[in-house]
């Protein structure tokens, strides 16, 4: 018990908040595009299942990690208090869940569904957050690592699944993505009535997907509509605007894979 008690202690040293485009946010970028390469010149289409299980499985140990760590104070003994605002089901915590769907399930529908939901939705995540991390770093050591892990890897397995030709590049992948993602969205929305209607919100902060109609609005672009337009609404245009997102993600792929066709054909 000691053993671990020290460990947590060390994962918590503080550190000074890394900042936007300073040595440590360009150093995790340097390591997510080393491992993207990696990943499309060493590993096979065959292997996307592994890969996408084995990503999985260190997000989730390094999720758990988090919730320890926001849980537990050790600055007089050792005290637990649960981060209700932590609670891991936001948009970039589902590629956690949805990466385990996809490495243990066999070739179907649900994988498929999974398989291009990693390669567009979670890669445009992964971008959004690596491009402008301006709310995920702080001064704790072992939580900037992780969200690091975590968005990094979003980005170098959709861009390896693409690539590889895993995820097939063609229009209709985005239809099996958007309904794993409508799915996502819909679970969240029902975690924040849930939260609402038990008084959690009364003393704590819980918004899944910051979509919460019940919370102040917090998400970029998204919280200019938000207090404007009725929720319903507002909840088919978060689903939209991504969906839209994440499909140019795809045609960008698309249009990537026939100008190497071209030239190709140029050199051959």
């Amino acid at each position: 018990m000691l053993f671990w008690q020290n460990v947590l202690r060390i994962l918590d040293t503080s550190m000074e908040c890394p900042t936007p485009y300073g040595w440590f946010h360009l150093l995790w970028w340097a390591i997510t595009i080393f491992v993207a390469i990696a990943l499309c010149r060493w590993c096979k289409k065959e292997q996307a299942p592994r890969v996408m299980l084995i990503i999985a499985i260190v997000v989730s140990v390094l999720e758990v990690y988090k919730q320890v760590n926001y849980s537990f104070s050790y600055t007089d003994g050792i005290t637990f208090d649960y981060q209700w605002y932590a609670f891991p089901f936001q948009f970039c915590s589902t590629p956690m869940y949805i990466g385990l769907l996809a490495g243990l399930t066999r070739k179907g529908a649900v994988h498929r569904a999974a398989s291009s939901y990693l390669a567009t939705f979670a890669l445009f995540a992964g971008l959004c957050v690596m491009f402008y991390p301006t709310t995920v770093f702080i001064d704790t050591i072992g939580i900037d690592i992780q969200t690091m892990v975590c968005h990094g890897s979003m980005i170098f397995q959709g861009i390896y699944l693409l690539y590889c030709g895993y995820v097939k590049l063609e229009h209709k992948t985005i239809l099996g993505a958007a309904s794993v993602f409508a799915i996502c969205v819909s679970i969240a929305v029902i975690l924040n009535e849930i939260a609402y209607r038990s008084g959690l919100l009364e003393t704590e902060t819980f918004n899944m997907f910051f979509v919460s109609p019940y919370c102040d609005p917090s998400l970029p672009v998204y919280s200019l509509v938000q207090g404007v337009v009725p929720f319903p609404w507002c909840l088919i245009l978060y689903i939209a605007g991504f969906s839209l997102a994440a499909y140019v993600i795809l045609l960008a792929a698309m249009g990537l894979q026939k100008l190497g066709k071209k030239e190709t054909a140029k050199i051959a």
